[in-house]
């Protein structure tokens, strides 16, 4: 027998804080804003290889189902996420005169937005971004190598590459960091160590190991960034 209104309303009354805030999260829309919210969200804390439409419907409180008449597939997700970090990106006015700095500093951004959220750059990895503030941050970049001299498809070919680089190196930092909280992993080691391993080596196969493993160790991450970046910038010279 149906429960008399008053009885249903007292009900509802007595439901928990808990139970009403989850039921208010219920009810908000879902839109891409939120959708990506969620998704950055789910990088951050776990990871980008726990980031499913799946996942990201989970966290929102509702089924795939309601995702998809916001995106297509997996592949819409990450286009947004890698305009939320291009979003984030300041571009300079270009100058003739600093090209390769401003250049540098743009991609040191990028990097330090792939590196908030562990994995995230494989979002960037063969695709083709068509959000705009991923075509801003493009055509933003384009335009300082063009203002620098650069010939047109030079500049686009080396925009692509050093992209490329950066994307694999936020990467790599990313799977490190991994790894090193997992105690097992023992290949994870110290620098010195890693000297220590090199100069051990049977001279006679690894002579140029053993002599110059500490140079073979040197340096940051930040600073071989840094030195690989210049060097390709290095060799980009303006068309005569």
């Amino acid at each position: 027998m149906p429960a008399a209104p008053r009885q249903r309303r007292a009900a509802r009354h007595a439901q928990s804080a808990d139970e009403t805030a989850a039921s208010s999260r219920r009810k908000e829309p879902i839109t891409v804003t939120r959708i990506t919210d969620a998704a950055l969200e789910v990088v951050a804390t776990e990871g980008y290889d726990a980031l499913t439409i799946r996942r990201v419907a989970a966290l929102l409180g509702t089924g795939p189902s309601s995702l998809y008449a916001h995106i297509v597939n997996k592949d819409d997700i990450d286009d947004l996420l890698v305009g939320r970090l291009s979003a984030e990106i300041v571009l300079p006015e270009p100058d003739p005169a600093t090209w390769r700095d401003q250049l540098l500093d743009v991609f040191s951004q990028i990097r330090d937005q792939y590196l908030k959220y562990p994995g995230v750059s494989r979002a960037a990895l063969a695709m083709v971004p068509t959000n705009l503030e991923a075509l801003r941050v493009r055509e933003g970049m384009f335009a300082i190598l063009l203002t620098g001299g650069i010939e047109p498809r030079t500049a686009a070919w080396a925009l692509d590459a050093m992209s490329l680089y950066v994307s694999a190196y936020a990467l790599e930092q990313s799977l490190v960091q991994q790894r090193r909280k997992h105690p097992n992993q023992e290949w994870v080691v110290s620098r010195e160590e890693l000297v220590q391993r090199f100069t051990a080596l049977p001279a006679d196969t690894f002579p140029q190991t053993r002599r110059y493993a500490a140079e073979l160790t040197s340096g940051t991450g930040p600073d071989r960034f840094t030195f690989t970046l210049t060097l390709m910038l290095d060799n980009l010279h303006p068309s005569a």
